[in-house]
């Protein structure tokens, strides 16, 4: 077998040119004591490939020990006792110093504190939490003794996205840990927290990495897409695409993932013409491109593998390719619709 040069190795793309490797998501994590779960994303954040870093751990308890074995690892840490402050206030300083760091996840590590909705909707779908039941069983304390007490088969441990209703938000993963005959509420954890070790960095990595994967992207611009009055979806050329109209309909979307040797995820939509495109691509490079074959009939790409997306700007353009697609009865009446 030959050996792998620096033209034809796994990281290089397909003309030679070193494949760029997506920017890492920064998290900061909230703790209030010892910070286990907090290792467990830390370290796991130490191996090869892994999507995320840590750049802050934050504690609403400047004693916590998790604060110490943050800082042993050279991660910034920050801490502001809460007691005798307003919730409110002590969740503006908080906030703060997550922001500050340059956060763009928040990973709860057994953070004491209930927290506002407002303090959660400013990190919407951002932040997420490790919690020791099987969701949506035992929300809340004493998890393990109420399992136990139930007589269930098995305990466990969930991750999910927060959301203002306590551990309520959408699953991400589960770990069932079985109920042994004699198990008592401490020992029944001691096996649960090793299950959370697993199962947090690996929900944790899957989450903030879903941005860069075609099938989250392709179910996004699906969803898009597919709202839109009168509208299928029907391969072209191997790649999904949405049309709309009927059987004599024209398409007015495309998704592509890396075609013909490009780096970008995009979903193609129709322009005003080639001025329009060449507009478009000069003065936002990192949002649109010129597609190979479409670019010529005016088509542009919006780049969806990137650390961002506007999905109001994606679903934008997918209403006006679409308006300038569909047949006249369908525009007239969503036209109607938006006046009414």
């Amino acid at each position: 077998m030959p050996k792998e040069g620096p033209e034809t190795g796994p990281e290089n793309g397909p003309d030679g040119v070193p494949a760029k490797k997506p920017a890492k998501a920064r998290i900061a994590c909230l703790l209030s004591g010892n910070g286990t779960t907090m290792s467990a994303l830390l370290f796991q954040s130490r191996l090869p490939d892994c999507p995320y870093e840590i750049v802050l751990v934050a504690s609403n308890n400047p004693d916590a020990p998790g604060l110490k074995i943050a800082a042993a690892e050279g991660i910034a840490t920050f801490a502001h006792d809460h007691h005798g402050m307003d919730r409110r206030e002590h969740e503006k300083i908080m906030d703060a110093a997550l922001r500050d760091s340059g956060a763009e996840y928040l990973a709860l590590c057994g953070y004491m504190r209930i927290l506002t909705a407002d303090f959660v909707s400013g990190w919407e779908e951002r932040m997420v939490n490790t919690h020791p039941s099987l969701l949506p069983k035992y929300k809340g304390l004493d998890t393990h003794q109420r399992a136990i007490d139930a007589g269930e088969e098995f305990g466990g441990c969930s991750v999910h996205v927060v959301t203002p209703e306590l551990d309520g938000g959408p699953l991400l993963g589960q770990v069932p840990v079985a109920i042994l005959p004699h198990d008592t509420a401490d020992s029944l954890a001691s096996r649960v927290i090793l299950a959370e070790y697993q199962l947090y960095p690996r929900m944790v990595a899957q989450y903030v990495s879903r941005t860069q994967r075609a099938d989250w992207l392709l179910e996004k611009v699906r969803s898009l897409a597919l709202s839109l009055p009168e509208t299928e979806e029907r391969d072209s050329h191997g790649s999904p695409g949405w049309r709309t109209g009927g059987k004599s309909g024209k398409y007015f979307a495309y998704f592509q993932d890396q075609f013909h040797g490009t780096d970008h995820i995009a979903v193609l939509v129709k322009t005003g013409g080639a001025d329009e495109l060449a507009g478009l691509v000069e003065t936002a490079p990192g949002t649109y491109f010129k597609p190979a074959y479409y670019g010529a009939s005016g088509w542009v790409g919006i780049i969806l593998n990137q650390a961002s997306v506007d999905w109001d700007h994606v679903s934008d353009w997918l209403e006006r390719s679409w308006r300038s697609c569909a047949p006249k009865r369908l525009t007239r009446l969503h036209d109607a619709a938006d006046d009414f």
